[in-house]
């Protein structure tokens, strides 16, 4: 197997040091398969492939993961100081990439306790799908490629702001928060399930897909929105039965699409929330019944 001390499958092209990073520009060369160890650093890893990975490239957090599971590496994907991870792929081709070494000193400084990296960060830091990060990374690659006046000061400043934007990512999938609110990546994925499907779901569904008890769930889900998980549900569920009604499908079908056994009930249940009943409301609307 090989160790990250064994550099010779790395070659670097560019590299600018700055106080609060170091950045390269590199060129891996893994057109056969990759078994590769990286031994635990003391910085954060930033890396942003330019070019396609290897195929099959995933990796593994060695005191944290089961020696069976490997995740996919995305595009953009940043390890935490002090983890020894496990890389692997199928290679089939070179490619270039840019990483960004950076000093945890300020990170830790700016985010404190709130940063604990814990389950849901592990996952989230191999695939980075934020916007501000890629576009800083790739506003990098280009200074390092062709570098202009005041090239240092300049790196820093964008290293600087990577840094914040990595924190603010994570904080989104912080396990628990300060406040006893739902992480909003618990809260992202409740509304996620609404919107995905047209049967409403139940609290014991919503809580196995929040990795929480349901006890949690709604008491948490309350100190987040305000509301009950049950209201909140319900006012999502008027709020697609009005979307239903605008449009020329028939009332009996705008029902079952909802979910209730019968018609009657339906029509019982948009009374009392909205005060008239789905006939009523089309000729609000200016429709036919």
């Amino acid at each position: 197997m090989l160790v990250a001390s064994d550099q010779q499958w790395l070659a670097v092209e560019s590299e600018v040091r700055v106080p609060v990073a170091t950045v390269q520009l590199v060129n891996l060369f893994v057109s056969d398969p990759c078994d590769l160890v990286m031994m635990e650093r003391d910085t954060y890893w930033l890396d942003m492939c330019l070019s396609p990975r290897p195929h099959n490239s995933r990796l593994r957090y060695r005191e944290h993961w089961s020696r069976h599971r490997f995740e996919r590496l995305g595009k953009v994907y940043l390890l935490p100081p002090g983890e020894d991870v496990h890389i692997r792929s199928d290679g089939g081709c070179s490619h270039e990439s840019i990483f960004c070494h950076l000093n945890p000193t300020p990170i830790h400084n700016w985010f404190g306790e709130a940063l604990r990296w814990q389950g849901r960060q592990f996952e989230a830091s191999l695939d980075i799908n934020d916007a501000t990060v890629r576009n800083l990374l790739l506003r990098l690659a280009q200074e390092l490629k062709q570098p202009g006046f005041a090239s240092g000061p300049l790196i820093e400043s964008i290293a600087v702001q990577l840094a914040v934007e990595l924190g603010r990512y994570l904080l989104n999938f912080s396990d628990v928060p300060a406040t006893h609110e739902l992480a909003p990546w618990r809260l992202r994925l409740i509304d996620e399930r609404l919107h995905d499907d047209d049967n409403m779901p139940t609290l014991t569904e919503l809580a196995e897909l929040c990795q929480l008890s349901v006890r949690h769930l709604t008491r948490g889900f309350r100190a987040s929105r305000g509301c009950s998980i049950g209201d909140y549900i319900a006012n999502h569920r008027i709020a697609q039965a009005k979307q239903m009604l605008a449009t020329d499908l028939p009332i009996k079908a705008v029902a079952y699409t909802l979910g209730f056994a019968t018609p009657s009930g339906f029509c019982s249940a948009f009374r009392r929330a909205v005060g008239m009943t789905p006939g009523e409301f089309r000729i609000s609307l200016g429709q036919r019944h």
